[in-house]
Protein backbone atom coordinates (compact mmCIF):
# COMPACT_ATOMS: atom_id res chain seq x y z
CA UNK A 1 0.00 0.00 0.00
CA UNK A 2 1.33 3.44 -0.87
CA UNK A 3 2.41 5.55 2.07
CA UNK A 4 -0.30 7.80 3.46
CA UNK A 5 2.13 9.95 5.41
CA UNK A 6 4.41 11.40 2.81
CA UNK A 7 8.15 11.50 3.27
CA UNK A 8 8.54 8.79 5.88
CA UNK A 9 11.18 9.74 8.33
CA UNK A 10 14.77 8.67 8.59
CA UNK A 11 16.44 8.25 12.00
CA UNK A 12 17.68 11.83 11.80
CA UNK A 13 14.20 13.34 11.34
CA UNK A 14 11.24 13.76 13.65
CA UNK A 15 8.41 11.23 13.33
CA UNK A 16 5.39 12.06 11.15
CA UNK A 17 2.76 14.04 13.02
CA UNK A 18 -0.94 13.18 13.06
CA UNK A 19 -3.97 15.35 13.77
CA UNK A 20 -6.95 13.81 15.55
CA UNK A 21 -10.40 15.38 15.23
CA UNK A 22 -13.30 14.39 17.46
CA UNK A 23 -16.68 15.84 18.40
CA UNK A 24 -15.96 16.48 22.09
CA UNK A 25 -12.93 16.12 24.30
CA UNK A 26 -12.32 14.90 26.94
CA UNK A 27 -15.58 12.94 27.05
CA UNK A 28 -15.90 10.41 29.87
CA UNK A 29 -17.86 7.97 27.74
CA UNK A 30 -15.39 8.09 24.84
CA UNK A 31 -12.35 6.63 26.53
CA UNK A 32 -11.47 4.77 23.33
CA UNK A 33 -10.29 8.03 21.73
CA UNK A 34 -8.24 9.08 24.76
CA UNK A 35 -6.48 5.75 25.12
CA UNK A 36 -5.96 5.31 21.39
CA UNK A 37 -4.11 8.64 21.27
CA UNK A 38 -2.01 7.67 24.29
CA UNK A 39 -1.22 4.28 22.73
CA UNK A 40 -0.15 5.87 19.43
CA UNK A 41 2.11 8.31 21.24
CA UNK A 42 3.67 5.44 23.18
CA UNK A 43 4.46 3.95 19.77
CA UNK A 44 6.30 7.15 18.84
CA UNK A 45 3.60 8.88 16.78
CA UNK A 46 2.90 12.46 18.00
CA UNK A 47 -0.72 13.56 17.81
CA UNK A 48 -2.19 17.07 17.61
CA UNK A 49 -5.71 17.14 19.12
CA UNK A 50 -8.45 19.21 17.47
CA UNK A 51 -11.81 18.84 19.30
CA UNK A 52 -14.86 20.46 17.74
CA UNK A 53 -16.17 21.17 21.24
CA UNK A 54 -14.66 21.16 24.71
CA UNK A 55 -16.43 18.75 27.02
CA UNK A 56 -16.73 19.97 30.61
CA UNK A 57 -17.79 17.27 33.04
CA UNK A 58 -17.43 17.00 36.82
CA UNK A 59 -15.58 13.68 36.40
CA UNK A 60 -12.73 13.08 33.95
CA UNK A 61 -10.16 10.36 33.51
CA UNK A 62 -6.81 11.29 35.11
CA UNK A 63 -4.90 10.43 31.93
CA UNK A 64 -6.81 13.11 30.00
CA UNK A 65 -5.25 16.04 31.90
CA UNK A 66 -2.01 16.33 29.95
CA UNK A 67 -3.80 15.97 26.61
CA UNK A 68 -6.36 18.64 27.56
CA UNK A 69 -3.52 21.08 28.26
CA UNK A 70 -2.26 20.87 24.68
CA UNK A 71 -5.52 20.31 22.78
CA UNK A 72 -6.56 23.01 20.31
CA UNK A 73 -9.85 24.24 21.78
CA UNK A 74 -11.46 27.04 19.79
CA UNK A 75 -14.65 29.10 20.07
CA UNK A 76 -16.92 29.16 17.05
CA UNK A 77 -15.92 32.74 16.23
CA UNK A 78 -12.73 34.62 17.12
CA UNK A 79 -10.22 36.90 15.42
CA UNK A 80 -7.90 33.96 14.81
CA UNK A 81 -10.74 32.06 13.12
CA UNK A 82 -11.63 35.08 10.96
CA UNK A 83 -7.98 35.54 9.97
CA UNK A 84 -7.86 31.89 8.90
CA UNK A 85 -10.87 32.49 6.62
CA UNK A 86 -9.06 35.41 5.01
CA UNK A 87 -5.90 33.33 4.62
CA UNK A 88 -7.64 30.63 2.57
CA UNK A 89 -9.91 33.05 0.69
CA UNK A 90 -6.75 34.77 -0.59
CA UNK A 91 -4.81 31.57 -1.28
CA UNK A 92 -7.52 29.18 -2.44
CA UNK A 93 -10.74 31.14 -3.08
CA UNK A 94 -12.28 28.56 -5.41
CA UNK A 95 -11.71 25.71 -2.95
CA UNK A 96 -13.00 27.79 -0.04
CA UNK A 97 -16.27 28.92 -1.59
CA UNK A 98 -16.96 25.63 -3.38
CA UNK A 99 -16.60 23.88 -0.03
CA UNK A 100 -19.18 26.20 1.52
CA UNK A 101 -21.58 25.42 -1.33
CA UNK A 102 -20.89 21.69 -1.17
CA UNK A 103 -21.43 21.42 2.58
CA UNK A 104 -24.74 23.31 2.39
CA UNK A 105 -25.92 21.33 -0.65
CA UNK A 106 -25.04 17.93 0.80
CA UNK A 107 -26.50 18.52 4.27
CA UNK A 108 -29.54 20.72 3.61
CA UNK A 109 -31.91 17.73 3.82
CA UNK A 110 -31.29 17.48 7.57
CA UNK A 111 -31.62 20.64 9.63
CA UNK A 112 -29.56 19.20 12.51
CA UNK A 113 -26.75 18.03 10.24
CA UNK A 114 -26.81 21.31 8.26
CA UNK A 115 -26.64 23.51 11.36
CA UNK A 116 -23.83 21.41 12.80
CA UNK A 117 -21.86 21.41 9.55
CA UNK A 118 -22.18 25.18 9.13
CA UNK A 119 -21.26 25.63 12.77
CA UNK A 120 -18.00 23.74 12.43
CA UNK A 121 -17.01 25.06 8.99
CA UNK A 122 -15.07 28.14 10.07
CA UNK A 123 -13.51 26.23 12.95
CA UNK A 124 -12.34 23.55 10.51
CA UNK A 125 -10.77 26.26 8.35
CA UNK A 126 -8.79 27.44 11.38
CA UNK A 127 -7.75 23.86 12.03
CA UNK A 128 -6.56 23.70 8.41
CA UNK A 129 -4.32 26.69 9.11
CA UNK A 130 -2.90 24.90 12.17
CA UNK A 131 -2.39 21.68 10.21
CA UNK A 132 -0.29 23.56 7.66
CA UNK A 133 1.71 25.54 10.19
CA UNK A 134 2.42 22.50 12.38
CA UNK A 135 3.38 20.33 9.40
CA UNK A 136 0.82 17.66 10.14
CA UNK A 137 1.10 14.81 7.63
CA UNK A 138 -2.22 13.05 8.14
CA UNK A 139 -5.63 13.83 9.66
CA UNK A 140 -7.73 11.18 11.37
CA UNK A 141 -11.30 11.86 12.51
CA UNK A 142 -13.22 9.84 15.07
CA UNK A 143 -16.86 9.57 13.98
CA UNK A 144 -18.07 9.72 10.43
CA UNK A 145 -20.47 12.65 10.91
CA UNK A 146 -19.24 16.17 11.74
CA UNK A 147 -15.62 15.28 12.64
CA UNK A 148 -15.21 13.59 9.24
CA UNK A 149 -16.78 16.62 7.54
CA UNK A 150 -14.18 18.79 9.30
CA UNK A 151 -11.41 16.44 8.14
CA UNK A 152 -12.72 16.62 4.57
CA UNK A 153 -12.70 20.44 4.70
CA UNK A 154 -9.11 20.48 5.97
CA UNK A 155 -8.07 18.00 3.30
CA UNK A 156 -9.61 20.06 0.50
CA UNK A 157 -7.92 23.26 1.70
CA UNK A 158 -4.48 21.83 2.46
CA UNK A 159 -4.11 18.65 0.43
CA UNK A 160 -3.18 16.76 3.61
CA UNK A 161 -4.67 13.24 3.40
CA UNK A 162 -7.32 12.18 5.89
CA UNK A 163 -9.09 9.12 7.22
CA UNK A 164 -11.81 8.45 9.75
CA UNK A 165 -13.15 5.82 12.13
CA UNK A 166 -16.87 5.01 12.00
CA UNK A 167 -18.36 3.75 15.26
CA UNK A 168 -22.07 3.34 16.00
CA UNK A 169 -24.80 5.96 15.87
CA UNK A 170 -22.56 8.34 13.93
CA UNK A 171 -22.80 5.88 11.03
CA UNK A 172 -26.42 4.83 11.42
CA UNK A 173 -28.45 7.94 12.28
CA UNK A 174 -27.57 10.02 9.22
CA UNK A 175 -25.27 8.86 6.41
CA UNK A 176 -25.19 12.13 4.50
CA UNK A 177 -21.93 12.63 2.65
CA UNK A 178 -20.76 9.14 3.67
CA UNK A 179 -19.97 8.07 0.11
CA UNK A 180 -18.20 11.36 -0.61
CA UNK A 181 -16.11 11.04 2.56
CA UNK A 182 -15.15 7.43 1.90
CA UNK A 183 -14.14 8.23 -1.68
CA UNK A 184 -12.12 11.30 -0.68
CA UNK A 185 -10.39 9.63 2.27
CA UNK A 186 -7.05 7.86 1.99
CA UNK A 187 -8.82 5.01 3.81
CA UNK A 188 -11.61 4.42 6.29
CA UNK A 189 -11.63 2.45 9.53
CA UNK A 190 -14.62 1.00 11.30
CA UNK A 191 -14.85 -0.90 14.56
CA UNK A 192 -16.83 -3.93 13.41
CA UNK A 193 -17.36 -6.18 10.41
CA UNK A 194 -21.06 -5.39 10.81
CA UNK A 195 -20.38 -1.69 10.19
CA UNK A 196 -18.14 -2.41 7.23
CA UNK A 197 -20.90 -4.25 5.42
CA UNK A 198 -23.35 -1.41 6.04
CA UNK A 199 -20.82 1.07 4.63
CA UNK A 200 -20.32 -1.11 1.54
CA UNK A 201 -24.09 -1.31 1.05
CA UNK A 202 -24.22 2.50 1.10
CA UNK A 203 -21.11 3.23 -0.97
CA UNK A 204 -20.80 0.26 -3.29
CA UNK A 205 -18.58 -2.81 -3.36
CA UNK A 206 -15.69 -0.95 -4.99
CA UNK A 207 -14.80 0.62 -1.62
CA UNK A 208 -14.51 -2.76 0.13
CA UNK A 209 -10.72 -2.78 0.11
CA UNK A 210 -10.60 0.83 1.28
CA UNK A 211 -12.49 0.10 4.51
CA UNK A 212 -10.52 -1.59 7.29
CA UNK A 213 -11.92 -3.20 10.43
CA UNK A 214 -9.86 -2.36 13.50
CA UNK A 215 -11.65 -2.95 16.77
CA UNK A 216 -11.49 -0.46 19.58
CA UNK A 217 -9.67 -2.09 22.45
CA UNK A 218 -8.78 -1.81 26.11
CA UNK A 219 -5.53 -2.12 28.01
CA UNK A 220 -6.06 -5.51 29.60
CA UNK A 221 -3.25 -4.91 32.10
CA UNK A 222 -5.27 -2.14 33.76
CA UNK A 223 -8.12 -4.50 34.66
CA UNK A 224 -7.17 -7.14 37.19
CA UNK A 225 -8.73 -10.57 36.84
CA UNK A 226 -10.78 -11.89 39.74
CA UNK A 227 -8.57 -14.35 41.62
CA UNK A 228 -11.18 -16.91 42.64
CA UNK A 229 -14.82 -17.84 42.11
CA UNK A 230 -17.30 -16.09 44.35
CA UNK A 231 -20.74 -17.19 45.43
CA UNK A 232 -21.97 -14.44 47.71
CA UNK A 233 -25.43 -12.98 48.15
CA UNK A 234 -27.06 -10.86 46.93
CA UNK A 235 -26.21 -11.33 43.24
CA UNK A 236 -24.36 -8.22 42.03
CA UNK A 237 -25.50 -6.87 38.63
CA UNK A 238 -23.62 -3.92 37.13
CA UNK A 239 -24.58 -1.63 34.23
CA UNK A 240 -22.14 1.11 33.18
CA UNK A 241 -23.83 3.25 30.55
CA UNK A 242 -25.03 6.76 29.79
CA UNK A 243 -28.71 7.30 30.42
CA UNK A 244 -29.64 7.42 26.75
CA UNK A 245 -32.36 5.54 24.89
CA UNK A 246 -29.88 3.41 22.94
CA UNK A 247 -28.60 1.87 26.20
CA UNK A 248 -32.00 0.32 26.98
CA UNK A 249 -32.21 1.13 30.69
CA UNK A 250 -36.01 0.88 30.66
CA UNK A 251 -35.74 -2.73 29.54
CA UNK A 252 -33.12 -3.49 32.17
CA UNK A 253 -35.29 -2.00 34.91
CA UNK A 254 -38.29 -4.01 33.72
CA UNK A 255 -36.08 -7.12 33.84
CA UNK A 256 -35.16 -6.17 37.41
CA UNK A 257 -38.84 -5.90 38.29
CA UNK A 258 -39.39 -9.38 36.87
CA UNK A 259 -36.43 -10.77 38.80
CA UNK A 260 -37.72 -9.36 42.06
CA UNK A 261 -41.19 -10.78 41.35
CA UNK A 262 -39.53 -14.19 40.92
CA UNK A 263 -37.88 -13.85 44.32
CA UNK A 264 -34.33 -13.45 42.99
CA UNK A 265 -31.97 -11.85 45.51
CA UNK A 266 -29.95 -9.20 43.65
CA UNK A 267 -28.70 -5.64 43.60
CA UNK A 268 -28.37 -3.82 40.28
CA UNK A 269 -25.84 -0.97 40.20
CA UNK A 270 -26.27 1.76 37.58
CA UNK A 271 -23.17 3.84 36.82
CA UNK A 272 -23.56 6.84 34.54
CA UNK A 273 -25.52 9.98 33.83
CA UNK A 274 -27.31 11.48 30.89
CA UNK A 275 -30.49 13.05 29.53
CA UNK A 276 -32.76 10.22 30.68
CA UNK A 277 -31.56 10.23 34.29
CA UNK A 278 -34.85 11.54 35.68
CA UNK A 279 -36.84 8.99 33.65
CA UNK A 280 -34.64 6.19 34.97
CA UNK A 281 -35.07 7.45 38.51
CA UNK A 282 -38.83 7.73 38.01
CA UNK A 283 -39.08 4.17 36.69
CA UNK A 284 -37.14 2.88 39.70
CA UNK A 285 -39.52 4.68 42.06
CA UNK A 286 -42.66 3.64 40.17
CA UNK A 287 -41.65 -0.04 40.33
CA UNK A 288 -40.57 0.24 43.98
CA UNK A 289 -37.09 -0.95 43.05
CA UNK A 290 -35.30 1.41 45.43
CA UNK A 291 -34.00 -1.45 47.53
CA UNK A 292 -32.76 -3.41 44.53
CA UNK A 293 -31.40 -0.78 42.11
CA UNK A 294 -28.74 1.76 43.09
CA UNK A 295 -27.77 4.80 41.00
CA UNK A 296 -24.10 5.77 41.46
CA UNK A 297 -23.79 8.67 39.01
CA UNK A 298 -20.66 9.23 36.95
CA UNK A 299 -17.47 7.56 38.17
CA UNK A 300 -13.84 7.75 37.09
CA UNK A 301 -12.14 4.82 35.41
CA UNK A 302 -10.40 3.58 38.61
CA UNK A 303 -13.75 3.70 40.44
CA UNK A 304 -15.47 1.79 37.63
CA UNK A 305 -12.67 -0.80 37.69
CA UNK A 306 -13.48 -1.44 41.36
CA UNK A 307 -17.13 -1.88 40.47
CA UNK A 308 -16.20 -4.52 37.87
CA UNK A 309 -14.25 -6.48 40.47
CA UNK A 310 -17.26 -6.52 42.80
CA UNK A 311 -19.78 -7.54 40.11
CA UNK A 312 -21.09 -11.02 39.34
CA UNK A 313 -22.29 -9.96 35.89
CA UNK A 314 -22.16 -6.84 33.73
CA UNK A 315 -25.25 -6.16 31.64
CA UNK A 316 -25.99 -3.87 28.69
CA UNK A 317 -29.53 -3.91 27.31
CA UNK A 318 -28.78 -2.00 24.09
CA UNK A 319 -31.52 -1.35 21.53
CA UNK A 320 -32.08 0.30 18.17
CA UNK A 321 -33.90 3.61 18.65
CA UNK A 322 -36.55 5.18 16.44
CA UNK A 323 -34.02 7.86 15.48
CA UNK A 324 -31.63 5.19 14.25
CA UNK A 325 -29.16 5.20 17.15
CA UNK A 326 -27.37 1.91 17.70
CA UNK A 327 -24.28 0.63 19.42
CA UNK A 328 -20.93 -0.09 17.88
CA UNK A 329 -19.13 -2.55 20.15
CA UNK A 330 -19.40 -1.06 23.66
CA UNK A 331 -16.12 -0.50 25.48
CA UNK A 332 -17.89 -1.30 28.76
CA UNK A 333 -18.32 -4.92 27.68
CA UNK A 334 -14.62 -5.14 26.78
CA UNK A 335 -13.62 -3.71 30.17
CA UNK A 336 -15.92 -6.11 32.01
CA UNK A 337 -14.57 -9.10 30.11
CA UNK A 338 -10.99 -7.91 30.68
CA UNK A 339 -11.87 -7.90 34.39
CA UNK A 340 -12.95 -11.53 34.19
CA UNK A 341 -16.66 -10.83 34.59
CA UNK A 342 -19.28 -12.60 32.43
CA UNK A 343 -21.58 -10.32 30.47
CA UNK A 344 -25.19 -10.27 29.31
CA UNK A 345 -25.83 -8.10 26.26
CA UNK A 346 -28.17 -7.57 23.34
CA UNK A 347 -27.43 -9.48 20.15
CA UNK A 348 -27.27 -6.41 17.91
CA UNK A 349 -24.74 -4.53 15.78
CA UNK A 350 -21.17 -5.64 16.38
CA UNK A 351 -21.74 -7.02 19.89
CA UNK A 352 -21.75 -10.69 18.75
CA UNK A 353 -18.23 -10.11 17.40
CA UNK A 354 -17.13 -9.56 21.00
CA UNK A 355 -19.43 -11.76 23.09
CA UNK A 356 -19.35 -15.50 22.37
CA UNK A 357 -22.78 -16.66 23.51
CA UNK A 358 -22.53 -19.38 26.14
CA UNK A 359 -18.75 -19.04 26.43
CA UNK A 360 -17.96 -15.48 27.57
CA UNK A 361 -21.51 -14.42 28.40
CA UNK A 362 -25.08 -14.56 27.17
CA UNK A 363 -26.79 -12.72 24.30
CA UNK A 364 -30.48 -11.79 24.29
CA UNK A 365 -32.85 -10.22 21.75
CA UNK A 366 -32.92 -6.42 22.07
CA UNK A 367 -35.88 -4.85 23.82
CA UNK A 368 -36.98 -8.10 25.50
CA UNK A 369 -37.03 -7.66 29.31
CA UNK A 370 -38.24 -11.23 29.89
CA UNK A 371 -35.33 -12.74 27.94
CA UNK A 372 -32.97 -10.37 29.75
CA UNK A 373 -34.34 -11.45 33.14
CA UNK A 374 -34.02 -15.10 32.12
CA UNK A 375 -30.36 -14.63 31.15
CA UNK A 376 -29.50 -12.83 34.38
CA UNK A 377 -31.29 -15.49 36.42
CA UNK A 378 -29.47 -18.24 34.50
CA UNK A 379 -26.11 -16.77 35.49
CA UNK A 380 -27.29 -16.18 39.03
CA UNK A 381 -28.31 -19.83 39.40
CA UNK A 382 -25.16 -21.12 37.72
CA UNK A 383 -22.45 -22.17 40.13
CA UNK A 384 -19.71 -19.65 40.82
CA UNK A 385 -17.12 -21.80 39.06
CA UNK A 386 -19.02 -21.61 35.77
CA UNK A 387 -19.27 -17.82 36.00
CA UNK A 388 -15.58 -17.68 36.82
CA UNK A 389 -14.69 -19.76 33.76
CA UNK A 390 -16.89 -17.60 31.54
CA UNK A 391 -15.13 -14.53 32.87
CA UNK A 392 -11.72 -16.10 32.24
CA UNK A 393 -12.73 -16.92 28.65
CA UNK A 394 -13.89 -13.34 28.20
CA UNK A 395 -10.56 -11.97 29.38
CA UNK A 396 -8.76 -14.27 26.94
CA UNK A 397 -10.98 -13.04 24.09
CA UNK A 398 -10.25 -9.39 24.86
CA UNK A 399 -6.54 -10.09 25.27
CA UNK A 400 -6.40 -11.74 21.86
CA UNK A 401 -8.82 -9.69 19.77
CA UNK A 402 -9.72 -6.42 21.53
CA UNK A 403 -6.34 -5.48 22.93
CA UNK A 404 -5.66 -1.74 22.81
CA UNK A 405 -1.92 -2.12 22.35
CA UNK A 406 -2.17 -4.68 19.56
CA UNK A 407 -4.89 -2.77 17.73
CA UNK A 408 -3.00 0.52 18.09
CA UNK A 409 -0.09 -1.09 16.26
CA UNK A 410 -2.46 -2.13 13.45
CA UNK A 411 -3.81 1.43 13.24
CA UNK A 412 -0.33 2.94 13.33
CA UNK A 413 0.78 0.67 10.48
CA UNK A 414 -2.24 1.73 8.46
CA UNK A 415 -1.69 5.43 9.16
CA UNK A 416 1.99 5.19 8.29
CA UNK A 417 1.30 3.06 5.26
CA UNK A 418 3.87 0.50 6.37
CA UNK A 419 1.71 -2.58 5.85
CA UNK A 420 -1.87 -3.75 5.69
CA UNK A 421 -3.40 -4.41 9.13
CA UNK A 422 -4.70 -7.87 9.87
CA UNK A 423 -7.77 -7.26 12.03
CA UNK A 424 -9.48 -10.29 13.53
CA UNK A 425 -12.95 -8.99 12.75
CA UNK A 426 -12.76 -10.62 9.33
CA UNK A 427 -13.34 -13.94 11.11
CA UNK A 428 -16.97 -12.98 11.52
CA UNK A 429 -17.36 -11.01 8.28
CA UNK A 430 -19.62 -13.56 6.63
CA UNK A 431 -22.01 -13.62 9.58
CA UNK A 432 -22.02 -9.82 9.63
CA UNK A 433 -22.83 -9.71 5.91
CA UNK A 434 -25.86 -11.92 6.49
CA UNK A 435 -27.11 -9.68 9.30
CA UNK A 436 -26.45 -6.47 7.38
CA UNK A 437 -28.13 -7.74 4.20
CA UNK A 438 -31.34 -8.34 6.14
CA UNK A 439 -31.54 -4.68 7.23
CA UNK A 440 -33.81 -2.30 5.42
Amino acid sequence: MASVLTTLTSPATSPPKLAYIMSRFPKLTETFILYEILALEELGVPVEIFPLLRERQPVTHPEADRLVRRAHFLPFVSWSILRAQGHFIRRRPLAYFSLWAEVVRETCGSLNFLVGAIGIFMKAVRFAYEVESRQVRHIHAHFVNHPAVAALIIHRLTGVPFSFTAHGSDLHVDRRMLKKKVEAAAFAVTISAYNKELMIQECGDRVREKIHVIHCGVDVDIFSRRCRPRDEQPFQILCVASFEAVKGHKHLLEACRLLRARGVDFVCHLVGDGPLRLQVKGQIEAANLGGSVVMHGMLSRPEVAKMYRAADVVVLASVFTERGDREGIPIVLMEAMASGVPVVASAISGIPELVDAGRTGLLVPPGDPSALADALQTLKEADAERRYLMGAAGREKVQAKFNLKTNAVALRDLLLGEKEPNPEASLQAEAAREVASSLG
